[in-house]
């Protein structure tokens, strides 16, 4: 037991220290680091220890860049015509106009919807001239487009009714004379009634 926790305690060294070996008088192994006349030098192999590789945390995940809320306007509304107003127009033109709070952002487009359909390309005005609207109620609503056309803001619809004379209306309001023909749309030329002939120019 003694040889072995010597021997124990050897391979225990640093790769350093040197180990010596002799028989005592009882003629035992002894194994020790100190020399003496008749003790011999033990050949210790080199350590093929390896240091343990360095933990590195693991890398924490990209974030990703915050993406900004929508801009959002307090107020969007159209200003003209009123909700639920009577136009009276024989050609069915219409002039809106709409206004927004804050004003139109960078980037942002007002779009005017008729009767749930564009009435043409976004743009930045907030005046709409409109011709040609059948008689009858139709809707208004404006819609605000971001840079990349789509919706941030829309109104309700509101609606309007549309009145249109026709041109047998008009010509009972004010019946055609001669000089109106060709110059009143109601009193065309081919309506003109022909003029009477002078009963003297017959003898002629």
């Amino acid at each position: 037991m003694r040889v072995l926790w010597l021997v124990l305690c050897c391979l225990a060294l640093p790769a350093t220290a040197q180990v010596f070996t002799y028989v005592d008088a009882q003629g035992n192994r002894v194994y020790t680091d100190q020399p003496r006349a008749n003790a011999q030098r033990v050949p210790i192999a080199t350590s093929n220890s390896m240091s343990a590789p360095t933990a590195t945390a693991p890398s924490a995940p990209a974030r990703k860049p915050a993406q900004q809320p929508p801009f959002h306007y307090d107020m969007l509304r159209i200003l003209i015509p009123e909700p639920d107003a009577t136009i009276r127009n024989s050609a069915g033109e219409l002039i809106v106009s709409v206004t927004s709070e804050p004003g139109l952002q960078s980037g942002h487009r007002y779009r005017l919807l008729l009767d749930g359909k564009s009435t043409g390309e976004p743009g930045l005005s907030p005046v709409f001239p409109l011709a040609n609207i059948d008689r009858g109620s139709h809707n208004l609503s404006i819609e605000i487009l971001d840079a990349q056309g789509r919706t941030i803001e829309r109104t309700a619809n509101q609606p309007f009714h549309m009145l249109r004379i026709s041109l047998a209306q008009k010509r009972q309001v004010k019946p055609c004379v001669a000089d109106d023909y060709g110059v009143r749309p109601e009193c065309p030329l081919k309506d003109k009634p022909p003029e009477p002939k002078n009963p003297f120019l017959r003898f002629f």
